[in-house]
């Protein structure tokens, strides 16, 4: 091996561990790679992204960050969360009244900004703060260290009357240059806004693609939307078109840096919720954690390749895979929306959906996203599930109470057995850890573990130790006034390792042959 082939592993093996990807290609003169092995290493940054919670006056927002405990060997690090005005004036050394010394109002404002809005103070317990009305901040901040590997946040939002009421939860986003959002719409009825977060120092340019049951809606204004450093924009989205469409699919783009991107929500008889980014498309889909009560189940698809989808749609319960009557299968035509009702599939037992291809051997892909309501009359309450990727390794979500929470798992192929840890409390409490096995073609819901002496909340580490994949989803519900006012966030696996090529040692660098 040649200092050319050295140099590649190590840059590679630095970028993994940063940002949690790599590839490694030998030069076309080295022959057969030497890197037989891969290394398993923590990443050593992560960075989040949290929109602004709500425009209500009376919204009651609960911002949560967590990193599970047992990453070893890493540095010590830390993980903050700045408000992206906060992260602004940290990035804005050429303040004219700092050069000059000036002592005015601004100038005390910028100063009090180096303060995080939330920080961690150790692995396995989570850190929680609140803010109320609506100028609750977008957050922007990164983790690096121990604090770095699976590091995640949530924010949940309670709005309690109003067109915008409900209870409204997301995981915070990582920036990415590409988000799928099924399920949204521009009818007259809804509320949908696009946050575009950009986390950089740099600004960022967005498009924002429409797509109903016919094609892509007419927009010109979606195009080359620009998003200030380290700041938040809201997009109605039925400024962006004038048809008004029941089931929309957006797409976010970036043309130049990254965001990150989420849909919030509000319909007139059903509340608001936040609708997360859906695992990209493929050919079999997973939607997890369908409450048992649910009374309006639908399901909206769409294929963004040039091909046709034909799509058998099944159910996981909690003892087999089923069809529902009526829904088993959904065409979806290219670059179209596509939407079917199952209504009250869950019929009292809480499920999951699983869309795999009608033909075998033919996959098209798609993306997919759940509209689900619970309740009857005028107490209903709207959530959202989108597709998502199975747990390779880990994944967890913050902000469990000691009442209210479900967790819902996923097993579409073989039985899997899922070690569940729920951590330490935001204000004390022992950590508890309890192993379930899920049968093959079904799904577990249940109430998880609670630690022990709960003080405030805390947070779900699920780690499959064997069997088939995992797809998780947990359900947070806090009824008010008679509403069953719940949302659901899916767990992707968290990405806190990464595979880092092992290269074999270079003796002709130590003796000086190289």
């Amino acid at each position: 091996m040649n200092r050319t082939t050295l140099s590649l592993i190590a840059a590679a093996t630095a970028l993994a561990a940063v940002t949690g990807f790599a590839s490694l290609s030998a030069p076309d003169d080295e022959g057969p790679a030497t890197a037989q092995a891969a290394a398993r290493l923590p990443v050593e940054r992560s960075s989040l992204l949290c929109p602004a919670p709500s425009v209500s006056d009376i919204a009651e927002t609960t911002y949560t960050s967590f990193t599970p405990a047992g990453t070893a060997g890493a540095d010590a690090g830390s993980a903050e969360l700045k408000s992206s005005t906060v992260a602004l004036a940290d990035t804005d050394p050429a303040d004219d009244k700092k050069k000059d010394g000036k002592k005015d109002d601004d100038a005390k404002k910028d100063t009090a900004s180096d303060k995080p809005f939330i920080a961690l103070k150790e692995p396995g317990k989570p850190v929680s703060a609140e803010e109320s009305g609506a100028e609750s901040p977008a957050l922007v901040g990164t983790a690096t260290g121990r604090f770095a590997p699976g590091w995640t946040a949530q924010q949940t939002t309670t709005v309690g009357v109003g067109g915008a009421r409900g209870l409204l939860g997301m995981t915070c986003t990582a920036p990415d240059t590409s988000f799928w959002f099924p399920g949204t719409s521009t009818e007259r009825t809804r509320q949908d806004y696009v946050h575009l977060t950009n986390p950089d120092d740099t600004a960022a340019v967005a498009d924002i693609e429409l797509y109903g049951k016919d094609g892509p809606l007419k927009s010109e204004a979606g195009e080359g939307i620009p998003v200030p450093a380290r700041s938040s924009v809201p997009v109605l989205l039925s400024t962006l078109t004038s048809e008004n469409a029941e089931n929309v699919t957006v797409h976010v783009s970036t043309r130049t840096g990254r965001v990150g991107a989420a849909v919030r929500a509000a319909d007139d008889g059903t509340g608001s919720d936040w609708l997360s980014a859906a695992a990209d498309p493929a050919g079999s889909l997973v939607l997890p954690g369908i409450p048992a009560d649910a009374t309006d189940v639908r399901l909206v698809a769409f294929a963004p390749g040039a091909d046709d989808a034909d799509l058998k749609v099944q159910l996981a319960g909690p003892d087999s895979t089923i069809a529902p009557a009526g829904g088993d299968t959904l065409h979806v035509k290219s670059k179209m929306t596509a939407a079917l009702d199952l209504k009250d599939v869950t019929k009292g037992e809480a499920g999951s959906l699983v869309l795999t291809p009608a033909q075998s051997g033919r996959a098209t892909p798609v993306v997919a996203a759940l509209r689900v309501v619970r309740g009857k009359g005028a107490e209903k309450e709207v959530a959202f599930i989108p597709a998502t990727a199975p747990v390779s390794a880990r994944a967890s979500v913050a902000d469990n109470r000691a009442k209210g929470s479900t967790l819902s798992l996923t097993a579409p192929g073989a039985t899997a057995k899922v070690k569940v840890t729920a951590s330490a409390g935001s204000g004390g409490g022992e950590p508890a850890q309890k192993t379930y096995t899920v049968k093959g073609g079904t799904t577990l819901a249940f109430t998880p573990p609670v630690p022990a002496g709960l003080k405030g909340s805390y947070a779900l580490t699920i780690e499959p130790e064997s069997g088939g994949p995992v797809h998780a989803a947990r359900t947070l519900a806090l009824p008010e006034d008679g509403i069953p006012m719940f949302t659901v966030q899916t767990l992707p696996d968290d990405r806190g390792m990464v595979s880092v090529p092992k290269a074999e040692e270079d003796l002709s660098i130590l003796d000086g042959r190289g």
